[in-house]
């Protein structure tokens, strides 16, 4: 028994600071809310257990007092709730696919603060009735009184197998489905390990060897416990940071998905201010190739003249008004058509449309039409 106590209570002790730094370096490194509250938690189950463990010690070795003491019982009975308290509160952080069981539902349907205070209410009523019925009667054996814990402890350690199992399936991890259900096993053989009558034992076993099983499986599920939680803990580390890379890299992905369209969409945009730009430089060179049509002063004559005269006349009345042959004006016209590179029946009302556009009426040496 007092071995049981020393192991517990080293083991849980130095394991709940450990979780503790471990919860400060997750709310450093901005950590997920539930994920870190349930290491919050996993660690102050730990904790109280260790706690438990050192009050026996000091109790038994240090005030030599007796283990059954009912007092001792009490307080190993609060301290066995508590830690079902703590353990109910952090498996809503352990993750896994698929819907949580009942008495996950029901652990986070509400926040922290209103779960703890329904439990202990509840608790604190159940605990006042037990300890008024047994702590003056001596009829009541202290199995008796363990009875309030058990119940609660089997309904936690079921809830725990589940969402353990369903945990470690999520992360490929089926192998440690018989950990997990050893870790049910022994909290079961624990817990009625309390409740049988002393009395009853050597029916069974001898004294000896119950003792000897109580003490193995009381530290072998508390070790399993710690074993199997570490193991989730660093599998959801793992999973958190696999799943954030990949995260990482599915947004990287679709940034460069949205580049790529923005790029096709610039080029698409290029490739049309490109057909602009060589539709600019062709009309450009039209202009420029205008600009540079250089005619003779007779043939700017000519045009003036027709500019004035040839709505309203033909070449032959224009060409004697000028006092010019009809051969020699239309010689004329055909030279700079040629130059202006005008041709087809309607070349007559280009070449006026060109004298007007281009200032030459100033070259006339005709009176306008009247």
């Amino acid at each position: 028994m007092i071995l049981e106590y020393a192991i517990t209570a080293i083991v849980c002790l130095i394991t709940a600071v450990v979780i503790q730094r471990i919860y400060k370096r997750e709310q450093l490194a901005g950590a997920a809310s539930l994920g870190s509250k349930g290491i919050l938690w996993f660690g102050w189950a730990i904790f109280v257990w260790g706690f438990g463990a050192l009050l026996n010690l000091m109790v038994v070795v240090g005030l030599e007092g007796s283990p059954n003491n009912k007092l001792l019982t009490y307080a190993g009975v609060c301290i066995s709730l508590l830690n079902s308290l703590f353990i109910l509160l952090s498996l809503p952080s352990i993750e896994y696919k698929g819907k949580p069981n009942m008495i996950v539902r029901f652990v986070a349907r509400f926040s922290e603060r209103e779960f703890i205070s329904i439990y202990l209410g509840i608790i604190a009523m159940l605990i006042f009735v037990f300890f008024a019925a047994s702590y003056q009667n001596e009829a009541i054996s202290n199995s008796f009184i363990w009875l309030i814990d058990i119940p609660i402890s089997i309904i936690v350690a079921f809830a725990l197998l589940h969402a353990l199992n369903r945990a470690f399936s999520h992360r490929n991890m089926r192998f440690m489905y018989l950990p997990s259900l050893a870790l049910f096993v022994l909290i079961v053989i624990a817990v009625t390990h309390r409740i049988v009558p002393a009395n009853r034992i050597p029916t069974f076993i001898d004294d000896a060897s119950w003792k000897v099983l109580g003490t193995v499986t009381a530290i072998s599920f508390k070790f399993l416990f710690i074993l199997l939680f570490s193991i989730l803990l660093y599998s959801w580390k793992f999973l958190s940071e696999k799943e954030e890379k990949q995260s990482h890299l599915e947004v990287t992905l679709l940034e460069k998905r949205q580049l790529e369209k923005i790029n096709r969409q610039l080029l698409l945009a290029n490739e049309s201010h490109l057909d602009t730009i060589v539709k600019l430089k062709d009309e450009l060179n039209q202009i420029t190739e205008a600009s540079k049509i250089e005619l003779s002063e007779r043939q700017k004559e000519v045009l003036g003249n027709l500019a004035v005269w040839g709505a309203q006349k033909s070449y032959t009345e224009i060409a004697e008004a000028m006092h010019i042959s009809v051969d020699g004006f239309q010689a004329h016209v055909h030279q700079i058509k040629k130059v202006l590179k005008i041709s087809g029946s309607g070349g007559k009302g280009q070449l006026i449309q060109y004298a007007q556009e281009n200032d030459l009426l100033r070259y006339s040496t005709l009176k306008p039409h009247s």
